[in-house]
């Protein structure tokens, strides 16, 4: 006759305990270390999953780091200028941004996206606060410029994106004044600008730049892809800088991964330490990077 040691349930148990103790090394190294989470808008879409990213993000706060968690939310965003009758275009790779449109960027992402988070956040035995680039002029921008190639005539044009701004300073005080309190902070990247006007920041890079000002001992950037791929499909766990630009040069990296991976090289001229790009849509993918040995997305690092 099995004896109860040998039960399935048992087995579940030892596996259970097995797993904490192999997290054990990583608490320790992360230890009071600053973690910022940037939650796209298409990995927070699963309900489930949001359940589980806000427990993930509140076992870090409970095993000692300063968990931080920047969003964005482009297809709400989207759809609620579908639903208000507003025409919404792209250009450059960011979404032209007039006053009209501004207004509801803000709504959305200071509003309704934000404090859903805190909820979930709290719902699982956290404390967050909603914050946005507003609050203590934390981020401050200036308007974004890019440019564009014109199909016709070839010629490299200037595009006005409209309210697009692009960090130009960032403040951290209010973000030592919640770490005080033992709170998690959720940002929205909506600032204001050198001109006192409101502006959209791409979230990325918005929370490249918070990473920074901080000097953040991992960023994370949770997508809809598993992170930085080979020629065969296979995932790159570890990239140099230098790397990842010969993965650039020699077209291994392209498409939309490379603004990703150049917004991640940009935030390591800031002083992260290293930037992780992962598939939000993994369940617990952030406890499954920061605990685990071989992590589950990309690790770049300077």
């Amino acid at each position: 006759m099995a004896s109860s040691a040998d039960t399935p349930a048992a087995d579940d148990t030892v596996s259970r305990a097995r797993i904490i103790s192999e997290a054990l090394p990583y608490m320790q190294r992360y230890d009071d270390k600053t973690i910022v989470v940037k939650y796209g808008g298409h990995a927070m879409g699963d309900e489930s999953l949001a359940r589980a990213f806000a427990r993930d993000i509140v076992l870090l706060k409970q095993s000692g780091m300063k968990p931080i968690v920047v969003h964005g939310g482009g297809p709400q965003i989207g759809a609620m200028l579908e639903k208000l009758g507003i025409k919404s275009e792209f250009r450059a790779g960011l979404r032209v941004t007039d006053k009209a449109t501004v207004e509801i960027v803000e709504m959305v992402l200071a509003g309704s996206i934000n404090k859903n988070i805190v909820s979930a956040i709290n719902a699982e035995g956290g404390r967050a606060i909603g914050l946005c680039g507003k609050d203590g002029n934390m981020v401050v921008v200036e308007k974004a410029t890019r440019t564009q190639r014109d199909p016709n005539s070839n010629i490299e044009q200037i595009v006005d994106l409209g309210f697009v701004g692009e960090p130009k300073s960032v403040n951290p005080a209010v973000l030592h004044m919640v770490a005080k309190e033992e709170l998690i902070p959720v940002i929205a990247p909506v600032a204001p600008g050198v001109d006192g006007e409101t502006y959209n920041v791409n979230a990325d890079t918005f929370a490249g730049a918070i990473a920074g000002a901080l000097g953040a001992t991992r960023l994370l950037f949770l997508t809809d892809v598993p992170g930085v791929l080979d020629r065969d499909g296979r995932l790159i766990k570890e990239l140099s800088v230098g790397d990842a630009r010969a993965l650039i040069a020699d077209g291994t990296i392209s498409g939309g991964m490379i603004p990703k991976v150049e917004t991640c090289i940009d935030a390591l001229a800031l002083g992260v330490e290293g930037v992780v790009i992962v598939n939000g849509k993994t369940p617990h993918a952030v406890l499954l990077e920061i605990f685990t040995e071989h992590g589950a997305g990309t690790l770049i690092t300077p």
